[in-house]
């Protein structure tokens, strides 16, 4: 049995994992707290992290039935993500792990995004094209085995989930912005602007251009005139960045002869991504946003550190 934490962002999460089978997987968001800033404030996380670490962890026991003596490891988020609030977890992964005299397995986030695919009921097996969009990363990478992943192409700025935040705020939205836009677009227009996809060389992807256009749609509408067409902005706005994933995923499945594609990450709730990618295996919705479950996951494909080495383990903002 794996205990896993995630706390690399705004979600304080701890998760039980036995043999592939979720026992337990707890999220505390932070949304509401962040939602007055428009967006997450790192110290605000880490404190918040802070409060809610041990009695997320106390609600993961206690909805497995278990206790600290059934556990056989620790899982927790190394990084990439926010350093203050990766701390947190890391801190309370070492303190647990030592104090049982277990080993401790570190894990990258972008690799627990893609072993949530690897859970119970229904298991995604190698080989795929994983789509990865979050809100801080978007990446497509060719998975031939579990525990293993090759990187095909990445953002050369903005992620896919950032670019809705930041679209979110130009339209006036509430936070997290994501799920603003999805809700927002289904009573709007996705023809009414046209918005740029991005073409680059290779399998990269950039959402900068598609994020100043809607700038400059709003500036030049008349004043009073974005209330009234909020809805068809944020319909084509979506439209714009889904088509940018779609296409580039297409073109990785022809390059790389595979014939399956995987979505996952935060941004893979999203509905007209789900919808323009009917046959992509897909994570189910809880487990697309950050929690522990995936962590848990992917720590079974990664090497355990030793009691008592781990102690010397560091975050690490990025990659």
């Amino acid at each position: 049995m794996i205990l896993g934490l995630e706390t690399s962002c705004d979600e304080t999460a701890a998760a039980l994992i036995e043999d592939g089978s979720i026992r337990a997987n707890v999220v505390a968001s932070q949304a509401d707290l962040h939602a007055r800033y428009g967006g997450v404030v790192p110290e605000v996380a880490s404190r918040r992290h802070l409060e809610l670490v041990t009695p997320v962890i106390r609600e993961a026991l206690d909805e497995a039935g278990a206790t600290l003596d059934d556990l056989t490891q620790v899982a927790v988020t190394q990084g990439p993500g926010l350093i203050g609030a990766l701390l947190v977890g890391l801190s309370a992964a070492k303190a647990l792990a030592w104090a049982r005299g277990l080993p401790l397995v570190p894990v990258d986030h972008l690799d627990g995004h893609v072993a949530s695919l690897y859970l119970e009921p229904d298991p995604v097996e190698p080989p795929f094209v994983c789509l990865l969009a979050s809100g801080g990363h978007t990446l497509l990478l060719e998975v031939r085995e579990r525990g293993a992943a090759r990187r095909l192409g990445t953002t050369i700025d903005d992620a896919a989930g950032e670019a809705f935040d930041k679209g979110a705020r130009l339209l006036g939205l509430g936070y997290p912005g994501g799920a603003e836009i999805d809700r927002l677009a289904r009573e709007g227009d996705p023809e009414a602007f046209r918005f740029p996809v991005a073409r680059l060389d290779g399998l990269d992807f950039s959402f900068s251009g598609v994020k100043t256009a809607l700038l400059y749609a709003v500036r030049d509408l008349p004043e009073g005139e974005v209330g009234e067409r909020r809805s068809d902005l944020a319909a084509s706005y979506q439209r714009a960045i889904v088509q940018a994933l779609v296409q580039r995923a297409e073109q990785a499945l022809e390059r790389t002869g595979l014939d399956r594609l995987a979505i996952v990450g935060g941004v893979a709730a999203n509905s007209e991504l789900r919808a323009s990618l009917p046959d992509a295996a897909a994570a189910p919705l809880p487990l697309c946003t950050d929690n522990a479950a995936m962590i848990a996951s992917a720590a079974r494909y990664a090497e355990p550190v030793p009691y008592p080495r781990y102690l010397a383990l560091d975050a690490y903002a990025s990659r």
